[in-house]
């Protein structure tokens, strides 16, 4: 299925590029459709630009739709809720390890900070 309408996507897709190249050039970029009225040939500028605006704008419509469609299609029903239902939290990563400042202190330690006598 998904072969299907990578395919389908693909030809799209090259169909596309194919159509936005034939269109008429305004400011003189990659348009390779030329766009004179007078060029005898199918049919005149104006008709032609219409259906080759109107083909694009079917053609990124697919384009849209088999996007989202191979998007969907690539999960595979594989997902089963949230991304923050996996992320650890805080009680499942269990107590951390005592840190410089959790250290135990003994008792018959001096303070590490000099302490001036109480005057009385």
């Amino acid at each position: 299925m998904i072969t299907v309408i990578l395919v389908i996507h693909l030809l799209i897709a090259i169909a596309m590029v194919a159509l936005i190249l034939l269109q008429r050039s305004e400011g003189g970029a990659l348009g390779i459709g030329g766009g004179g009225g007078a060029g005898g040939g199918l049919m005149t500028g104006r008709a032609a630009g219409n259906l080759l605006t109107r083909g694009t704008g079917f053609l990124a419509a697919g384009f849209f739709a088999t996007s989202l469609t191979l998007a969907i299609l690539a999960d595979g029903g594989q997902r089963t809720g949230s991304v923050l239902d996996a992320a650890p939290s805080d009680e499942a990563a269990g107590p951390a390890a005592p840190g410089p400042a959790e250290a135990p202190v003994p008792s018959d330690a001096e303070p590490a900070v000099p302490v001036a006598p109480l005057s009385q």
